[in-house]
């Protein structure tokens, strides 16, 4: 086709004309108009923006409240742990950073929940028999070790026996629970564990990390402790071992690092990678914590009082643990009963704790408040240092001077107890309050970091001690047997204070053989009017756990409750440093 130029020259001329008339008619020859009328067309412009605006902020407005920010996935948590961390075996754990350790990595048959009670994990049930010596236990078939293989029954019995043997000088309460317990595999998820005698709190015990029997079977038990696996473990719970390494030369100071086991029975953890963090101090745990080190750790009560801002959030939890001052009752001042009585009239507890500024509860029988129910259970009297001087006046131990003496003998004891800041407080105390009874009062603090010390062999076990100031853990169940019952009162055993009384020997054992709650109540309350009258111990205070943590961080609930300090993991699954805003179900 040809292209008529002319043509088109003469239609755009045209179209050219037409818009410089319209543009003419309707808008130059028109503004006069506009002019008169902008006060409307402003209004009306203005008007239409407030809608805009109102109809975007009401938008915005329910927007917010049909979603919700929540925990997501991904991110590392850094937490600061105390003391030294040598092996990552839960069979040797002790500190507090190998027992976090062991927690994070490894499964048990039982554990407790974020409200404190006892529920299966690996578990499904345990099953006691009309005898109440046999019980048959279900595991969960998806449970997988971190190399993809199946946690089996036959892995529970191999740790089991491990803990039995002692070749593999596991700790002591471990072999001390299970040298009598015989456990079989009835198949690959079920077990047969038979007891020597009826055991009420049996199902407690069964908290015990699981060790991999196809990785260790061909390793003898006296050399388990120092084998590799120590040092790189596969377990089967929420984390996964990475990394090990020293965070100083010395090596003291070590960062141990996790990544999230994606196929956990119990559903992957929202955090990506969990470290944990060693420190020789609670002042170095606070100070991690201030300069930002470190996501979250536990400190003592005067610790979190220089923390508080909106930097960090603060959860404060009893646990199922009793502090006491602990009577050797075989001492030759103490062998008097009513010495140890006096020191229990003139013993206030109040004044006691609010000596380190603490909210911790009182504890006043060897027993978790709770524990025992009904109108018998006894109550320890009253202070009254009126009636202790008058309980040491008829003692024969008659003051001289300033100090009370009896057939020349000095009326004098040490407390011994271990570096720790409440701990020095209380003993503080104790101190000055026995004193003002003519009693001559020493302290003997000891500082189980320092490697010389030694404290289990030169002070636990031989008894080298008038009164020990020392934590006993309780549980949530009441059996106290290993603590109170003669039997247990010699260089291996856990009754500190030597402590016998046939009766309160016979409330023991009957207690932990009857399955039936009421009558276990009657027979710990027998126990607990014993233990009053004979005063081998007064009880202090019930430790209170302190964590702290990030405000960007979502760890512990408001509403948890604590067993021990590792609970603080119940929920750990759903720990997170990450937020996102998501629609809330209907």
């Amino acid at each position: 086709m040809k292209i008529d130029r002319r043509t088109i020259s003469k239609r755009v001329k045209k179209a050219e004309g037409a818009t410089t008339r319209h543009a003419q008619r309707f808008i130059v020859h028109r503004m006069d108009s506009v002019r008169s009328a902008r006060r409307h067309i402003v209004g009306w412009l203005v008007l239409v923006g407030v809608l805009i605006a109102a109809s975007g902020a009401q938008l915005l407005w329910y927007q917010k409240s049909y979603q919700v920010t929540a925990a997501d996935s991904g991110g590392s948590y850094a937490e600061a742990t105390l003391g030294s961390l040598d092996t990552l075996n839960p069979l040797f754990a002790s500190s507090d950073s190998e027992a976090t350790a062991s927690e994070l990595l490894f499964s048990s048959l039982y554990t407790y929940d974020t409200a404190g009670k006892l529920h299966g994990d690996l578990a499904e049930s345990a099953t006691p028999d009309k005898t109440g010596r046999i019980y048959s236990v279900k595991l969960r078939p998806d449970a997988r070790w971190h190399d993809g293989r199946q946690l089996t029954a036959e892995d529970v019995v191999f740790t089991v026996n491990l803990m039995k043997n002692s070749e593999t000088r596991a700790k002591r309460s471990l072999q001390a629970t299970w040298e009598d317990v015989t456990v079989k595999a009835v198949d690959r998820t079920t077990l047969k564990f038979t007891l020597p005698a009826v055991y009420a709190a049996f199902p407690y015990a069964l908290t015990f990390a699981v060790l991999p029997q196809h990785v260790l079977k061909n390793v003898t038990p006296a050399a388990i402790r120092e084998n590799t696996y120590s040092r790189s473990p596969i377990g089967s719970g929420p984390f996964k071992f990475s990394l090990l390494q020293s965070a100083n030369n010395d090596g003291v100071k070590k960062v141990v690092k996790l990544n999230a086991n994606e196929k956990y029975y119990e559903g992957a953890p929202k955090l990506a990678r969990f470290e944990i963090h060693t420190y020789q101090s609670q002042d170095e745990i606070t100070s991690a914590l201030k300069t930002g080190e470190v996501n979250g750790g536990s400190v003592p009560p005067s610790s979190a009082s220089q923390l508080k801002n909106d930097k960090f959030n603060i959860y404060t939890k009893p646990v199922d643990s009793g502090v006491y001052a602990l009577f050797n009752t075989i001492s030759p001042i103490l062998k008097d009963k009513s010495v140890r009585l006096a020191l229990q009239a003139a013993t206030d507890t109040k004044t006691l704790r609010q000596s380190f500024q603490s909210n911790a509860p009182a504890i006043d029988l060897p027993f978790i408040s709770g524990q025992l129910t009904g109108p018998n259970v006894p109550k320890v009297p009253l202070p009254n240092a009126a009636k202790a001087n008058a309980i040491l006046d008829k003692a024969g131990w008659n003051r001289v001077g300033d100090v009370r003496k009896k057939g020349g003998q000095e009326l004098a004891l040490t407390i011994t107890t271990t570096k720790s800041d409440q701990y020095e407080k209380a003993a503080e105390s104790l101190s000055k309050q026995w004193r003002d009874l003519g009693i001559t009062v020493k302290t003997n603090v000891i500082d189980v970091n320092e490697p010389t010390s030694n404290f289990v062999q030169n002070t636990l076990q031989p008894r080298n001690y008038d009164v020990l100031l020392y934590e006993l853990l309780i549980g949530a169940d009441p059996d106290i047997y290993a603590y109170w019952h003669s039997s247990q009162s010699g260089t291996t055993g856990y009754n500190f204070s030597n402590y016998s009384n046939p009766v309160a020997d016979t409330a023991l054992a009957s207690a932990r053989s009857r399955l039936e709650p009421e009558l276990r109540n009657a027979k710990y309350i027998s126990f607990a009017k014993e233990w009053v009258r004979d005063a081998p111990a007064i009880g202090l205070y019930q430790p209170v756990y302190t964590y702290v943590s990030g405000t960007s961080s979502r760890t512990l609930s408001s509403s948890s409750r604590f067993d021990s300090a590792t609970d603080r993991f119940a929920n750990i699954t759903d720990w997170s440093v990450r937020t996102k805003s998501v629609y809330k179900t209907p």
